[in-house]
Protein backbone atom coordinates (compact mmCIF):
# COMPACT_ATOMS: atom_id res chain seq x y z
CA UNK A 1 0.00 0.00 0.00
CA UNK A 2 1.14 3.80 -0.43
CA UNK A 3 2.41 5.65 2.64
CA UNK A 4 -0.21 8.27 2.76
CA UNK A 5 -3.66 9.69 1.12
CA UNK A 6 -1.71 11.95 -1.52
CA UNK A 7 1.31 11.39 -4.09
CA UNK A 8 3.09 14.31 -5.81
CA UNK A 9 3.41 11.97 -9.35
CA UNK A 10 5.75 13.40 -11.62
CA UNK A 11 6.71 12.11 -15.14
CA UNK A 12 10.10 14.16 -17.28
CA UNK A 13 12.58 13.16 -19.71
CA UNK A 14 15.85 14.48 -19.42
CA UNK A 15 18.82 15.92 -21.86
CA UNK A 16 21.68 14.05 -22.64
CA UNK A 17 23.50 16.98 -21.84
CA UNK A 18 21.57 17.22 -18.09
CA UNK A 19 21.89 13.61 -17.29
CA UNK A 20 24.26 12.96 -14.72
CA UNK A 21 23.77 16.40 -13.42
CA UNK A 22 19.58 15.48 -12.71
CA UNK A 23 21.21 11.86 -11.17
CA UNK A 24 23.47 14.10 -8.82
CA UNK A 25 20.95 16.66 -7.31
CA UNK A 26 17.74 14.16 -7.51
CA UNK A 27 20.02 11.96 -5.50
CA UNK A 28 21.54 14.12 -3.17
CA UNK A 29 19.69 17.40 -2.53
CA UNK A 30 15.83 17.19 -4.48
CA UNK A 31 14.58 13.87 -2.81
CA UNK A 32 16.58 14.70 0.84
CA UNK A 33 14.82 18.34 0.63
CA UNK A 34 11.31 17.02 -0.45
CA UNK A 35 11.18 14.02 1.84
CA UNK A 36 12.17 16.76 4.66
CA UNK A 37 9.00 18.69 4.22
CA UNK A 38 6.42 17.63 6.92
CA UNK A 39 4.27 15.14 6.20
CA UNK A 40 6.24 13.61 3.04
CA UNK A 41 6.97 10.45 3.84
CA UNK A 42 8.41 8.63 1.03
CA UNK A 43 9.94 9.40 -2.62
CA UNK A 44 10.63 7.05 -5.16
CA UNK A 45 12.03 7.66 -8.75
CA UNK A 46 11.68 5.06 -11.24
CA UNK A 47 13.40 4.34 -15.05
CA UNK A 48 11.70 3.67 -17.99
CA UNK A 49 12.02 -0.12 -18.37
CA UNK A 50 11.45 0.03 -22.68
CA UNK A 51 12.12 1.98 -25.42
CA UNK A 52 8.58 2.77 -25.76
CA UNK A 53 8.25 4.01 -22.22
CA UNK A 54 7.98 7.95 -22.41
CA UNK A 55 9.05 10.16 -20.73
CA UNK A 56 12.29 8.26 -19.17
CA UNK A 57 11.39 9.01 -15.26
CA UNK A 58 8.56 8.60 -13.00
CA UNK A 59 8.98 10.05 -9.55
CA UNK A 60 6.71 9.47 -6.91
CA UNK A 61 6.46 11.57 -3.39
CA UNK A 62 4.29 9.90 -0.55
CA UNK A 63 2.56 12.17 1.92
CA UNK A 64 0.32 11.39 4.94
CA UNK A 65 -2.93 13.77 3.67
CA UNK A 66 -3.90 15.38 0.53
CA UNK A 67 -3.34 18.73 2.21
CA UNK A 68 0.51 18.61 2.93
CA UNK A 69 0.89 19.14 -1.05
CA UNK A 70 -1.78 22.63 -0.53
CA UNK A 71 0.34 23.68 2.36
CA UNK A 72 2.36 26.61 2.89
CA UNK A 73 5.85 24.86 3.52
CA UNK A 74 5.39 22.96 0.20
CA UNK A 75 4.95 26.13 -0.78
CA UNK A 76 7.75 27.50 0.35
CA UNK A 77 10.19 25.02 -0.95
CA UNK A 78 8.62 24.91 -4.25
CA UNK A 79 8.79 29.06 -4.52
CA UNK A 80 12.66 29.11 -3.19
CA UNK A 81 14.32 27.14 -5.59
CA UNK A 82 18.13 26.19 -4.93
CA UNK A 83 20.62 27.01 -7.79
CA UNK A 84 21.08 23.59 -8.77
CA UNK A 85 17.52 22.93 -8.68
CA UNK A 86 17.13 25.47 -11.74
CA UNK A 87 20.08 24.33 -13.17
CA UNK A 88 18.60 20.59 -13.35
CA UNK A 89 15.31 21.04 -14.05
CA UNK A 90 16.28 23.40 -17.01
CA UNK A 91 16.96 20.70 -19.17
CA UNK A 92 13.75 18.50 -18.19
CA UNK A 93 12.04 17.40 -21.16
CA UNK A 94 7.86 16.86 -21.58
CA UNK A 95 7.19 17.43 -17.61
CA UNK A 96 3.83 16.21 -16.87
CA UNK A 97 2.70 16.60 -13.04
CA UNK A 98 0.05 15.83 -10.66
CA UNK A 99 -0.75 16.95 -7.26
CA UNK A 100 -3.37 13.67 -6.20
CA UNK A 101 -5.19 12.24 -3.77
CA UNK A 102 -4.98 8.41 -3.16
CA UNK A 103 -8.92 7.20 -3.59
CA UNK A 104 -7.93 3.89 -3.28
CA UNK A 105 -4.54 1.67 -2.36
CA UNK A 106 -4.28 -2.02 -2.43
CA UNK A 107 -1.61 -4.48 -2.09
CA UNK A 108 1.21 -6.17 0.66
CA UNK A 109 3.95 -3.83 -0.32
CA UNK A 110 6.19 -2.03 -3.18
CA UNK A 111 7.03 -3.91 -6.03
CA UNK A 112 10.26 -2.71 -7.89
CA UNK A 113 8.74 -2.72 -11.24
CA UNK A 114 5.52 -0.38 -11.86
CA UNK A 115 3.34 0.90 -14.59
CA UNK A 116 1.56 3.97 -14.36
CA UNK A 117 -1.86 4.36 -16.30
CA UNK A 118 -2.92 7.68 -17.08
CA UNK A 119 -6.28 8.36 -18.47
CA UNK A 120 -9.77 10.24 -18.97
CA UNK A 121 -12.89 8.75 -17.59
CA UNK A 122 -16.06 8.43 -19.52
CA UNK A 123 -17.99 8.38 -16.39
CA UNK A 124 -21.08 10.20 -15.79
CA UNK A 125 -19.56 11.86 -12.54
CA UNK A 126 -17.11 11.73 -10.26
CA UNK A 127 -18.29 8.90 -7.82
CA UNK A 128 -19.50 6.56 -10.98
CA UNK A 129 -15.73 6.79 -11.61
CA UNK A 130 -14.93 6.29 -8.13
CA UNK A 131 -17.28 3.29 -7.92
CA UNK A 132 -16.07 1.17 -10.52
CA UNK A 133 -12.68 1.97 -10.83
CA UNK A 134 -12.09 0.93 -7.57
CA UNK A 135 -14.00 -2.47 -8.12
CA UNK A 136 -11.07 -2.75 -11.35
CA UNK A 137 -8.46 -2.32 -8.89
CA UNK A 138 -9.81 -5.11 -6.09
CA UNK A 139 -10.56 -7.45 -9.38
CA UNK A 140 -6.62 -7.13 -10.40
CA UNK A 141 -4.55 -7.00 -7.16
CA UNK A 142 -4.94 -10.86 -6.39
CA UNK A 143 -3.24 -11.63 -9.99
CA UNK A 144 0.12 -13.01 -10.08
CA UNK A 145 3.30 -11.13 -8.74
CA UNK A 146 1.38 -7.66 -8.25
CA UNK A 147 2.44 -6.21 -5.50
CA UNK A 148 0.13 -2.95 -5.30
CA UNK A 149 -2.41 -1.21 -7.45
CA UNK A 150 -3.48 2.59 -6.34
CA UNK A 151 -6.36 4.45 -7.76
CA UNK A 152 -5.36 8.39 -8.10
CA UNK A 153 -7.44 11.31 -8.82
CA UNK A 154 -5.22 14.48 -9.24
CA UNK A 155 -6.86 18.19 -8.14
CA UNK A 156 -6.70 20.16 -11.32
CA UNK A 157 -6.49 23.57 -9.40
CA UNK A 158 -3.80 22.43 -7.15
CA UNK A 159 -2.06 21.06 -10.20
CA UNK A 160 -2.16 24.06 -12.16
CA UNK A 161 -0.74 26.41 -9.63
CA UNK A 162 2.68 27.83 -10.60
CA UNK A 163 5.71 28.57 -7.90
CA UNK A 164 9.32 29.99 -8.81
CA UNK A 165 10.47 26.45 -9.64
CA UNK A 166 8.45 25.88 -12.54
CA UNK A 167 8.71 30.07 -13.94
CA UNK A 168 9.78 30.18 -17.32
CA UNK A 169 9.94 26.27 -18.14
CA UNK A 170 7.96 25.24 -21.41
CA UNK A 171 8.61 21.64 -20.81
CA UNK A 172 5.37 21.04 -19.32
CA UNK A 173 2.96 18.46 -21.13
CA UNK A 174 -0.75 17.54 -20.32
CA UNK A 175 -1.10 17.16 -16.81
CA UNK A 176 -2.55 13.56 -15.42
CA UNK A 177 -6.66 12.86 -14.39
CA UNK A 178 -7.22 9.96 -12.99
CA UNK A 179 -4.04 7.27 -12.98
CA UNK A 180 -3.79 3.84 -11.64
CA UNK A 181 -0.15 2.77 -10.78
CA UNK A 182 0.80 -0.92 -10.28
CA UNK A 183 3.35 -2.36 -8.40
CA UNK A 184 5.25 -5.73 -9.99
CA UNK A 185 8.15 -8.23 -9.07
CA UNK A 186 8.56 -8.09 -12.27
CA UNK A 187 7.58 -5.81 -16.04
CA UNK A 188 6.60 -9.01 -17.52
CA UNK A 189 3.70 -9.56 -14.62
CA UNK A 190 2.45 -6.38 -15.02
CA UNK A 191 0.72 -7.13 -19.01
CA UNK A 192 -2.14 -8.60 -17.48
CA UNK A 193 -3.37 -5.72 -14.98
CA UNK A 194 -2.34 -2.52 -17.73
CA UNK A 195 -4.74 -4.77 -20.41
CA UNK A 196 -7.43 -4.91 -18.10
CA UNK A 197 -7.34 -1.23 -16.73
CA UNK A 198 -7.09 -0.40 -21.04
CA UNK A 199 -10.18 -2.24 -21.93
CA UNK A 200 -12.17 -1.04 -19.35
CA UNK A 201 -15.30 1.39 -20.69
CA UNK A 202 -14.44 4.14 -18.45
CA UNK A 203 -11.06 4.31 -19.38
CA UNK A 204 -10.49 6.79 -22.09
CA UNK A 205 -7.09 7.68 -23.87
CA UNK A 206 -4.49 5.65 -21.99
CA UNK A 207 -1.02 6.49 -21.43
CA UNK A 208 1.32 3.62 -20.50
CA UNK A 209 4.40 3.77 -18.84
CA UNK A 210 6.73 0.40 -17.53
CA UNK A 211 9.25 1.73 -15.28
CA UNK A 212 11.84 -0.36 -12.43
CA UNK A 213 12.77 1.45 -9.58
CA UNK A 214 16.11 3.04 -9.26
CA UNK A 215 16.24 5.02 -6.25
CA UNK A 216 14.04 5.12 -3.00
CA UNK A 217 14.21 7.62 0.18
CA UNK A 218 12.41 7.09 3.13
CA UNK A 219 11.18 10.10 5.93
CA UNK A 220 13.25 7.86 8.33
CA UNK A 221 16.32 8.78 5.98
CA UNK A 222 16.07 12.29 5.90
CA UNK A 223 15.71 12.31 9.69
CA UNK A 224 19.17 10.22 9.78
CA UNK A 225 20.75 12.38 7.80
Amino acid sequence: MLCGKGVVAIWNGISEAGRLDFYQWHIHEHMPERTGIPGFLRGRRFRAADSETHPEFFTLYEVEQFDVITSEEYAKRLNAPTPWTRRATSHFINTSRGLARVLLSNGPGPGGAVATVRFQSAAADDQQAVDELSELVHSITPLPLLTGAHLCKADDEATQVRSAESEGRTDYDVPPNWFILLEACTVESLEEPIQAIVQHPLVRHAQVGRYVLEYTRLKTDAAAG
